[in-house]
């Protein structure tokens, strides 16, 4: 099931134009969702503003949606600010406490958890002051730059175990939706029964495999393949 929050207007080149869609139309969705459907576990994406981010959370606390996976779409993988302050400190205080397991990429991290992650230590601290703000599991995805060989993503559980999940750095310009991809993966497995480990474990794995074989959409920035 989706529940709609704004439309865009895009291709391979990037994303044209945007438009929100009413808070009354958001909730109403929810509703009817909810009314007819066992729905097991659920993610949020990009949400617009901050009466978006509200009316999300509202919904969440209204109905039984099942595990939450929180894809804090705040900034982007190279570094670029997507959500105004106001809306980001309404997703941080309002949202985040609600997450079963939440997803940030690196630059999201340090936004999120007020510190620079120079160091694995860094990166491990910073996972146990998201999880002092109300998430329960934490997956802190590593760095993607050309200038590295490997690619380390963290994962600290509610239990205080962690580990890393590594893989080579691969260079291509069709990784378009990768972390809605990741995101979305942990939501199928959480909802086929699996504990958060094995979620998380088999969602990096398959988003791994969909960057990696490739297929070729539009002209510049494409999609991974999820048949993979």
């Amino acid at each position: 099931m989706s529940v709609l929050t704004a439309c865009v207007a895009g291709n391979s080149y990037g994303i044209w134009d945007s438009v929100a869609l009413p808070q009354a139309f958001i909730a109403k969705q929810f509703e009817v969702l909810a009314e007819d459907f066992n729905i097991r576990a659920t993610k949020t994406g990009m949400l617009t503003d901050t009466a978006t981010i509200e009316t999300v959370v509202a919904a969440y606390q209204k109905y039984d949606l099942g595990p939450l996976v929180v894809d804090p779409v705040i900034i982007t993988k190279h570094g670029n600010l997507l959500l105004e302050e106001q809306a980001y400190q309404t997703l941080r205080t309002k949202l985040l406490p609600l997450a079963t397991v939440l997803t940030p990429n690196f630059y999201e991290a340090q936004k999120l958890a007020q510190m620079e992650l120079k160091d694995a230590k860094a990166v491990k601290k910073a996972a146990r002051k998201l999880q002092a703000l109300g998430a329960k599991n934490i997956m802190i995805k590593g760095r993607h730059e050309a200038d590295q060989d490997r690619v380390s993503d963290y994962v600290l559980l509610a239990d205080g175990q962690d580990f890393w999940l590594e893989h080579d750095y691969y260079e291509t310009t069709h990784f378009n939706g990768t972390g809605d991809t990741l995101s979305a993966a942990i939501v199928a497995q959480i909802a086929l029964g699996q504990d958060i480990k094995t979620a998380i474990t088999k969602a990096q794995a398959y988003t791994y495999r969909a960057l990696t074989q490739e297929i070729a959409v539009g002209h510049k920035f494409g999609p991974i393949n999820h048949w993979v």
